[in-house]
């Protein structure tokens, strides 16, 4: 097993793919890239790829094949389902259905809830979460300004939410903030009203150990991208009943058992759970990853958590010596996991982001984040008329000098100015007469 020691601490953590990556800058130079973005998708584990190379000669197809390769590609497959299952901590009869993200999770489980279920979820939610809800019975609560608060409003919406079928949805780690909401007290008052409660688990199981007996949620949604698995995969996990009751999410191979034909109509038996949910051909090698990347998290917990909290102190001291600068923020008592939201008054997010990868090779995200509500709403109480942040995230990809020259970059950027010219185009911040190439296998 290939571990690195990130310079500027002494917390061992898995290797990553890329993490000598070079990066041309607009000023002629190369430098090694600085992955502070690692909230939109982390990088690829080096023990992930070494996972995926070693199927890859037995890659054939998944289930009802007769070949040997296809026996071992189905085999890989099904045992993924038990090794994603540990990583949440669920019940031994929970379904793991896999899917393409998180997005494809929550919308899948959008669609097998019963007829007429009430549906209670904040309105901070990434749009992964909020969006797939519709109709009378779904339920906004605006975002508390803390934990007890969102324990409070929870309480009260599902007190006033109709008879029947409920569903609380919640996020475990806010994509803009890195906030830690508290999971386990809103299961508790879901289960008092008699609610089922999701977990949008996306942004926190890179960073976090999740137990959903221990939380006491009944599904958790998450994706392989995020989890240092960009091979395509996601997963959502939890009660089975809805989901066998439920028509299938998309129709084909796989769903069914059996097809029969009436003349003027087919007849469809469909496969029970979770086939039921994965009609075509698996991702088998995206299921591999994922469920490998679960396995090497599990092992290195610990390390990764000091890790990303020195590196997350570092990031936010720093940022907090920048003139103009603020932070975003939903829950005034919430620990985060290693993501900082930020305006710098004066500053448009999207020039910020193009000149520090233009001139200093950083990445970071601008924008609202698939979650324009509460962006929008929080750069308003930071005292911007823009409707867009700045994000950096942390993660095992991530260094002590990566954090120190984005400071660093900031700071000039703020008070000396950029050192090259920047135009808008199509809505986006670029370097004018950008000379950098792109790498020889996009020629």
């Amino acid at each position: 097993m290939t571990l690195a020691i990130t310079p500027g601490t002494t917390t061992s953590v898995p290797a990553v793919v890329g993490a000598d990556l070079r990066v041309p800058l607009v000023t002629g130079e190369r430098v090694t890239y600085a992955n502070l973005d690692h909230a939109a998708s982390a990088p690829c584990l080096q023990e992930v790829r070494d996972a995926v190379d070693e199927l890859l000669p037995w890659y054939a197809s998944v289930h009802r094949g007769a070949g040997f390769a296809s026996q071992v590609s189905t085999r890989v497959y099904e045992q993924a389902r038990d090794r994603v299952r540990r990583f949440v901590g669920a019940h031994s009869s929970d379904a793991v259905v896999f899917t393409r993200n998180t997005t494809d999770s929550l919308n899948l489980l959008a669609r097998s809830v019963p007829k007429n279920t009430a549906v209670v979820l904040f309105d901070s939610e990434h749009h992964a979460a909020l969006l797939p809800w519709r109709g009378p019975n779904v339920q906004r609560v605006p975002a508390p300004s803390s934990s007890g608060a969102a324990v409070v409003a929870l309480d009260r919406a599902l007190a006033a939410a109709p008879v029947g079928p409920r569903l609380v949805i919640v996020t475990g780690a806010s994509n803009v903030t890195g906030e830690l909401w508290p999971v386990a007290e809103l299961a508790k008052v879901a289960r008092r009203h008699g609610a089922r409660i999701a977990l949008d688990a996306a942004q926190l199981a890179p960073h976090r150990p999740i137990n959903a007996r221990e939380l006491g949620v009944d599904y958790i949604a998450f994706s392989g991208h995020k989890i240092y698995a960009p091979f395509g995969a996601g997963v959502l996990v939890g009660r089975a009943d809805w989901l066998q009751q439920a028509q299938p999410y998309l129709v084909g191979g796989g769903a069914t058992s059996k097809v029969t034909d009436h003349g003027d109509r087919l007849g469809v038996a469909w496969s029970a759970v979770p086939e039921r949910h994965e009609a075509g051909s698996p991702n088998v090698v995206g299921v591999h990853a994922l469920a490998a990347a679960c396995e090497i998290l599990s092992r290195h917990w610990e390390q990764t958590v000091a890790h990303e909290q020195e590196l997350l102190t570092r990031l936010q001291n720093g940022l907090r010596t920048i003139p103009g600068f603020r932070e975003l923020a939903i829950l005034a008592d919430a620990d985060k996991v290693g993501v900082v939201s930020f305006t710098i008054s004066g500053f448009d997010a999207g020039f910020l982001a193009a000149a520090l990868s233009a001139e200093y090779g950083i990445g970071v995200r601008d924008g609202a984040f698939c979650a324009h509500v509460i962006v929008g709403r929080l750069v308003k109480q930071a005292g911007s008329h823009e409707e867009r942040a700045v994000r950096a995230s942390v993660g095992l990809g991530t260094t002590a000098e990566h954090v120190d020259r984005l400071i660093a970059a900031l700071r000039t950027l703020v008070t000396e100015g950029p050192k090259w010219t920047y135009t808008q185009r199509d809505g986006r911040w670029v370097p004018q007469d950008d000379n950098r190439t792109l790498p020889p296998f996009l020629a």
